[in-house]
């Protein structure tokens, strides 16, 4: 074989190898995302963010996206089929982001105005909005990017459909609800970080650059309601933590009326057509969501009542 004929043969190799992955080379870079997104000083640093913005709220920018660039070899190690079946799903679930504020904002208006106002914006006398929240602004461009991700892919244009979020659904105890809402939001924003950066690890290119985006979102949101939780609940405890969850996994299946974490996986499952996985799709993702897992609780670990209290002050 002369030179020229084995750097061809060495380049079809890795070409293949890139357009199917197996398990071990998705693993590893599953491993550096996470390192890169979830490293202890950027989660850290997206905590320290959060005062900032409560005084002068600035959306995060996104890095330019050349959309034209978008092409169907740029999906890898996933049936395209699969990944276009998962894309609709997450536009459906991102899609009702005004209901999520708004319900967000009424769970945390009388205990924590600052932080209604990071979500759900202002709102006037007669309850209309004045102007969204820093979070459904940042949010809110989820959407659009999935649908031009699609149409780039297929050439067609889709409508979607989204579910009914959960209703406001206030009772004697307040506190109480704000931390089961919190706690079931953090799990959401936990879930969206999870899949955005596992569907980095099967993109390239243009693709993978709107993907990354989304990961700086999901993940930046996921520490403020995560760091800001555990500032307001001090007294929690993974054995509390571990009895709320069991509270809210009583519903086997999805109802948009009652919080249920085990409902919400149920109905996800279906959302993102779980059932044509491949094994190592699955092996993987199960790896990204517990790899994140372990991220977050090292880094929460490290955040002492002195140091939250350094940036959120002391509860009344």
């Amino acid at each position: 074989m002369t030179d020229a004929s084995q750097v061809k043969g060495y380049a079809t190799v890795v070409e293949q190898s890139s357009s199917h992955p197996h398990y071990v080379q998705l693993q590893r870079q599953l491993r550096s995302l996470i390192d890169r997104h979830l490293s202890t000083e950027h989660l850290h640093d997206r905590l320290q963010d959060l005062p900032v913005q409560f005084a002068n709220p600035q959306a995060r920018p996104w890095q330019p996206i050349d959309w034209h660039a978008i092409e169907r070899e740029q999906v890898v190690g996933i049936d395209l089929d699969v990944f276009l079946a998962i894309l609709i799903g997450a536009i459906d679930t991102e899609a009702p982001i005004r209901q999520y504020t708004q319900t967000s904002r009424q769970y945390l208006e009388a205990l924590h105005p600052q932080l209604a106002r990071f979500v759900g914006g202002t709102i006037a006398a007669d309850g209309s909005l004045l102007e969204p929240g820093l979070w459904e602004k940042e949010e809110r461009q989820h959407t659009p990017a999935l649908l031009k991700i699609y149409a780039q892919l297929t050439g067609e244009k889709i409508t979607p459909t989204p579910h009914e979020a959960r209703p406001y659904q206030p009772s004697t105890n307040p506190r109480m609800d704000l931390y089961r809402h919190g706690l079931h939001r953090v799990a959401t924003e936990y879930g969206a970080t999870c899949l955005y950066l596992w569907l980095m690890a099967h993109t390239t290119g243009a693709l993978r650059n709107v993907l990354e985006e989304l990961v700086r979102d999901e993940v930046n949101h996921m520490t403020k309601f995560l760091g800001f939780g555990l500032w307001a609940y001090p007294e929690s405890s993974p054995l509390q933590l571990c009895r709320t969850l069991l509270r809210t996994t009583k519903q086997p299946t999805y109802s948009r009326d009652r919080s249920s974490l085990i409902g919400t996986l149920h109905r996800m499952t279906g959302v993102l057509h779980w059932q044509d996985w491949t094994w190592t799709n699955r092996a993987t993702f199960a790896y990204t969501c517990a790899y994140i897992l372990q991220r977050l609780w090292g880094w929460s670990n490290r955040l002492t009542p002195g140091c939250l209290e350094g940036l959120f002050g002391e509860k009344t």
